[in-house]
């Protein structure tokens, strides 16, 4: 992982992967200094999410997609697009929680915890179960911040039980989307790797 985030750029896209990184970063200082320490706050979360592909060497299209997606998400609750457009929040549930799901379950690929996508071992449909699952999973956990936020940092945080159940079941669809993707499109880089030879895998 340390190789790919040490790999120089190669092409036009992988610049530009690197540019929106390098606005995520900028993001965070704008935010900090023209907006309140809550929106600092929602904007720095995002950043991990903007170097994870570099670390898991993902292909351009797809760190770009990661990227892009997770700032959306995060300057949407700046300019509380979610509360003035009504199916905003929707559609950014769907596509956030999908990629972030993605890249779980790259994560986890790496750590040889489930089958790397590249490996002749992987199995399609445990990629979907998984990456829809881990999606549920971080819906759910990201509600509990939010009602937490709530609770005891800002009531500016919108929370409605109908808009919990929304935003949970659009993020499961969302990453059973994003294990479709998994499954049927390289979204890594770099070449295969050895077969994967743990016992009683999730990928068998």
């Amino acid at each position: 992982m340390i190789e790919n985030f040490l790999r120089p750029p190669r092409s036009i896209s992988d610049v530009a992967a690197d540019l929106l990184r390098a606005f995520g970063l900028l993001s965070f200082v704008l935010a900090a200094v023209f907006f309140d320490v809550t929106d600092a706050g929602i904007v720095a979360s995002a950043l991990p999410g903007l170097v994870a592909p570099r670390f898991l060497g993902m292909r351009p299209w797809a760190d770009m997609t990661l990227a892009g997606t997770l700032l959306v998400a995060a300057w949407s609750n700046v300019f509380d697009l979610y509360t003035s457009i009504s199916w905003w929040d929707v559609v950014v549930h769907w596509a956030g929680t999908g990629v972030i799901a993605a890249g779980f379950y790259l994560m986890l690929g790496h750590a040889k915890i489930v089958p790397d996508p590249r490996a002749a071992d992987f199995s399609m449909v445990a990629a979907v179960v998984l990456t829809t699952t881990i999606g549920l999973a971080a819906g759910a956990l990201w509600e509990m911040v939010e009602w937490f936020g709530r609770a005891f940092i800002s009531d500016r945080i919108f929370i409605t039980y109908a808009d919990t159940i929304s935003d949970m079941a659009m993020g499961g669809l969302g990453s059973l989307c994003a294990g479709f993707v998994l499954a049927l499109i390289p979204v890594l880089r770099t070449a295969p790797p050895a077969p994967w030879r743990g016992r009683g895998s999730l990928g068998e």
